[in-house]
């Protein structure tokens, strides 16, 4: 039958489905049989001939018609998993079962009277067909059957595997096979790579795709602090019932890390053939990241290495997490950071010929899979940080992050990105790998330097506070933690750097800053510790920093002398009207940019976002520890008075001097972003809400941790002066050699401890991450778009 008339009937069949008043039995098999038996659709047919508005109408009325496709349908793939699909007929039967599926299963979720319909046990559209079923399987919901289905057909010899056969006769019984031995690709757990086979991709793909949609009914439940709604396909299809949950998780992983999208080493090759490929890793990478959920969504605290033993026997329930928390060969970890690695800097690789490589799209997707490996694996997380591999992940974060600042629709990358570095930034390793010197060269719309990666990491930093978008602000603080946690290891500092941490203090210090919001001092305790860090611990190499903390010293005695009375904090919020302005972009001299380097632009008109839950304030995102003599880490509790400001009365009630509140008392509040925005404004017009005091400006001021910094001025900035006027110098080349050779030994105050806050998991990131990833998701599927305009709840969709 040719496709147009294949086509003619399925639609057909669809508007007899539509018109029919009366319930169509089950046992009509010559009426179900037209919506897979003789058709050869894609799926952008399947969705292009079964409009919306069709399916919602058979849904409220004539609901047991849908009911009997939905079990039909899944009926043909429960028995295309029993029989292996041995004919070309049968797989095509199992396709368009596959497509149908994907097409109505949103509209099945985003009705709630719908929504326990597939874990019903009998059907009652199907009670006519249920006698052709075993009777176990009688008893089963009809999601179970469906996901056992899926998880059979992915291992279905010559279907989604290379056979296995011995001769021309022999049938693989599915029932018998082993799946550990047809996993999909080589890497963890498994050493040969099957042959390439783009039909296997293909069907993979349409099987995972449906998998996608089964999975997909968290993105109709509203967002709440309530984590512990576990998603019930999810926690099916990642148990012990699903007997091909290790194959299929090992074969998820080493397709998406093993994938090298240059055309498998061939310039030009991607543009010879479609890359069936990288479709079948788009949509591994997006099961992967859904499916690695917290069990009751309460994150598991990592025991440390020495209680890791006791703990690997029972391990989560999750058996996807379970088996990605127990990688443990170092060849393993090597496998998937080098993959990881090489898909992140996909997009970056500018080569000479244009077009040479195939640019990906799903980055993501990978740093969404990366957190999570670094989350529930933290031996994974050791090994990342145990060579200077880990900068082969920072640098294309550096790349997105600075690409993306200008624009709105892409927030959540920020968000992710900076996580990932705040929760690196908690391991001492990762300040040290940053001294490695900085050669290669991206083409990024930064200040060209000559430095380390620690320079690349503070020149970007200030690129984003200096000129990002407005909805960063929640941001900073994640930032600057970032560099007071890596600061106690920087052995030396650029000049540009240098530069561009003075320049956000000076910013960050203007007294209408400080006055205009509760918690904008916070950033100027961050750049002061991470000054103190450097100079109490690394001191020898950074003359660069010393002589910008001297040529701007006027900074830190207006800091010292801020004006607390309330003529002058009036004086200063009338100033902010005038300028509203966040921090002033032309102080800092704005050098060249690098060569090649594109300008990081706002959104098209017209992108579509998803909108996100706030993230807690910083002091709920970490957790402070304290490193010892012996360089290992010990959490400072909560309640040690010596690390906490003392509770003040006064507007920041109990929160310490770096600490925030964010200004919600209550973390089990989710706003999305138009109400934050909301909330924002209305705050903004009644001055009743917050007003700074007299009494809370000293409360902080008297805080400031300048004396170290003001030590230092009061030996060197003498000694300075006095070479200048000796020599005649104007020359800075002069003043750092001395400052390269001066010592501070015995005239600062004692070193205080160095402060680590560690990224801690809770509700509030949980329920971000579950926002973001279902979002990211959302947008990416959009060929055919499984989820548009049906009715989300998980999010917003908004238009830029």
């Amino acid at each position: 039958m040719g496709s147009t008339d294949s086509k003619l009937n399925f639609r057909k069949a669809v508007i007899q489905l539509t018109t029919k008043t009366q319930p169509v039995e089950a046992t009509d098999d010559a009426f179900w049989d037209q919506f897979w038996a003789d058709t050869t659709t894609t799926v952008q047919d399947v969705f292009a001939l079964v409009p919306a508005a069709e399916i919602r109408a058979v849904r409220e009325e004539s609901p047991s018609n849908l009911a009997t496709l939905c079990y039909k349908a899944v009926e043909k793939l429960v028995q295309g998993a029993e029989s292996g699909c041995p004919t070309e007929r049968e797989k095509q039967v199992i396709l368009n079962c596959t497509r149908i599926l994907s097409r109505i299963l949103p509209y099945i979720f985003e009705d709630q009277d719908w929504r326990g319909f597939f874990w019903s046990t009998v059907p009652g559209a199907g009670r006519a067909g249920t006698d052709e079923l075993d009777d176990d399987d009688g008893a089963r919901p009809l999601a179970e059957s469906l996901l056992l289905a899926i998880a059979d057909l992915l291992f279905c010899p010559d279907f989604t595997v290379h056979s296995h056969r011995r001769g021309p006769d022999s049938v693989e019984n599915m029932q018998a096979i082993d799946s550990c031995e047809y996993i999909w690709e080589a890497g963890v757990g498994f050493a040969q790579s099957p042959p390439l086979n783009y039909i296997h991709d293909l069907n993979r793909t349409e099987l995972l795709r449906l998998l996608l949609t089964c999975f997909s009914e968290a993105m109709y439940l509203p967002s709440s602090s309530d984590n512990n709604v576990l998603n019930p396909w999810v926690t099916f299809f990642c148990s012990t019932e699903n007997r091909h949950a290790l194959p299929l998780f090992t074969s998820l992983l080493n397709v998406v890390c093993a994938y090298d999208p240059v055309g498998y080493g061939i310039p030009y090759n991607h543009l010879l053939f479609s890359d069936y490929r990288e479709q079948l890793v788009e949509q591994a990478v997006q099961i992967l990241i859904v499916t690695l959920e917290h069990d009751g969504g309460v994150p598991h605290r990592t025991p440390s290495p020495s209680s890791m033993e006791e703990q690997e026997s029972a391990g989560p329930e999750n058996l996807f997490v379970n088996y990605l928390s127990r990688i443990h060969r170092e060849e393993d970890y090597d496998f998937v950071l080098k993959g990881l690695a090489r898909l992140l800097t996909n997009p970056l690789t500018q080569t000479y010929l244009p077009n040479s490589t195939k640019k990906i799209q799903f980055h993501q997707e990978l740093l969404v899979l990366f957190w999570k490996l670094c989350d529930f694996n933290k031996k994974f997380l050791f090994f990342v940080l145990k060579s200077s591999d880990v900068l082969d992940i920072l640098v294309p974060i550096l790349f997105y992050l600075n690409d993306a600042r200008a624009d709105q629709s892409r927030v959540g990358l920020m968000h992710i990105g900076v996580f990932i570095l705040l929760l690196l930034s908690g391991e001492r390793n990762f300040g040290v790998r940053l001294n490695k010197p900085y050669s290669v060269h991206v083409p990024m719309d930064i200040p060209v330097f000559t430095g380390t990666h620690a320079d690349l990491l503070i020149v970007v930093f200030h690129k984003i506070i200096t000129t990002g978008h407005q909805r960063l602000q929640p941001l900073f603080d994640c930032l600057l933690t970032i560099v007071v946690n890596v600061s106690p290891y920087l052995k030396s500092l650029s000049m540009v750097a240098a530069n561009k941490l003075l320049h956000l203090l000076e910013a960050f210090s203007t007294s209408w800053f400080l006055f205009s919001v509760a918690q904008n001092h916070h950033l100027v305790f961050f750049l002061l510790e991470a000054f103190n860090n450097i100079i109490q611990y690394q001191f020898d190499g950074n003359c660069n920093l010393v002589y910008a903390i001297i040529r701007k010293r006027n900074v830190f005695h207006q800091l010292a002398n801020l004006p607390s009375d309330p003529a002058s904090i009036q004086k200063a919020l009338q100033r902010k009207r005038k300028s509203p302005d966040v921090i002033s972009r032309t102080s800092s001299q704005e050098t060249v940019s690098m060569e090649g380097s594109h300008p990081a632009v706002p959104a098209e008109p017209g992108t579509l976002k998803t909108s996100l839950v706030a993230i807690p304030g910083i002091d709920k995102l970490t957790e402070k520890s304290q490193v010892s003599e012996d360089g290992t880490m010990v959490s400072v509790s909560k309640g040690d008075p010596t690390h906490t400001a003392h509770s003040d009365q006064t507007a920041v009630a109990g929160t310490s001097d770096t600490e925030s509140n964010s200004g919600r008392e209550n973390e089990d509040v989710f706003y999305t972003e138009s109400e934050m925005e909301r909330r924002r404004l209305s705050s903004a017009s009644s001055t009743s809400f917050w007003s700074p005091t007299q009494e809370w400006v000293h409360s902080w001021k008297c805080k400031l941790p300048l004396q170290t910094i003001m030590r230092l001025l009061q030996v060197l900035v003498p000694q300075v002066e006095k070479i200048c006027i000796d020599k005649g110098l104007t020359d800075e080349s002069e003043i750092l050699k001395f400052l390269q050779h001066g010592t501070l030994v015995g005239l600062l105050p004692v070193p205080h401890p160095i402060l680590i806050r560690k990224y801690q998991a809770n509700a509030g990131t949980a329920m971000w991450f579950r926002t973001y990833m279902w979002g990211v998701v959302y947008l990416r599927n959009v060929d055919p778009p499984i989820w548009y305009d049906t009715d989300v709840r998980l999010f917003e969709i908004q238009r830029m």
